[in-house]
């Protein structure tokens, strides 16, 4: 009688073992991936207004490099080390820009016509910079572990040209995925990050992310209103001057 209950007990307790197993999932360099997948397609969707996409397959390369016709960078470190490159031809480049900038309401005299532009630069790297923010932001929700980021390093580099970045990670395990633009051009992620594994121990409940459409649409509002400002500025001051018979 006692070695059939204590073989009941043994037996309940591998059940519940076993159990928690199968409850358990692990979170992959390839889960983290395609959560900056969706982070870059949401911001940049978002921002132009039209659909980008990527590919269903992932490279593994050996090592991340920024190479022509703009390449950018961007560190993050916390909970796991990691860099993340974007590198965009011309055209894609220009693509994204534009469509963003007439999304934003700017004229057309404004946009530049040239991807060696600062302002095309300070665009794809403010971009860059919302993406790696909305990534963060869902790390930090569903992985429960926080990573901080810097301000993304964007230049234009020539055609012969390939930078090569390096980090002090132990064993990097770095991928490339192509993004494909709602015009068909063409522009590479790639990432680099620690050798390491996520493990659910348990459910938990995620709280609600950051859309990035309320992203794009709060940063129009206060440059429409910084606009509107200065117009009711410019206003006042001209009809001070014509009080006076100026």
């Amino acid at each position: 009688m006692i070695n059939s209950v204590a073989w009941l007990e043994l037996s309940i307790t591998s059940t519940k073992k076993r159990s928690l197993m199968t409850k358990s999932k692990v979170i992959s360099t390839e889960d983290i991936l395609s959560t900056l997948c969706h982070s870059v397609t949401g911001v940049l969707s978002s921002a132009s207004g039209n659909s980008i996409s990527y590919s269903a397959m992932v490279q593994k390369i050996t090592r991340t490099c920024m190479r022509p016709d703009i390449g950018c960078f961007v560190l993050f470190d916390g909970g796991f080390t990691g860099l993340v490159v974007t590198n965009f031809t011309a055209q894609a480049a220009m693509e994204i820009y534009h469509d963003y900038m007439r999304n934003m309401g700017m004229p057309e005299d404004e946009i530049a016509q040239s991807h060696l532009s600062d302002d095309v630069a300070n665009v794809l790297g403010e971009l860059m910079n919302q993406i790696v923010g909305d990534f963060t932001s869902k790390v930090r929700d569903q992985l429960h572990t926080s990573i901080t980021q810097n301000q993304p390093k964007m230049m234009a580099i020539n055609k012969q040209v390939q930078i090569s970045v390096d980090t002090t990670m132990d064993r990097p395990q770095a991928r490339r995925v192509t993004f494909t633009t709602a015009k068909q051009n063409i522009f590479y992620l790639e990432l680099a990050m620690d050798k390491t594994e996520f493990i659910k121990l348990h459910d938990f409940d995620i709280s609600e992310a950051v859309d990035p459409d309320d992203i794009i649409e709060n940063e129009a509002k206060q440059k429409a209103e910084k606009q509107k400002a200065s117009s009711q500025a410019d206003d006042a001051d001209d009809d001070f001057m014509a009080e006076l018979g100026l």
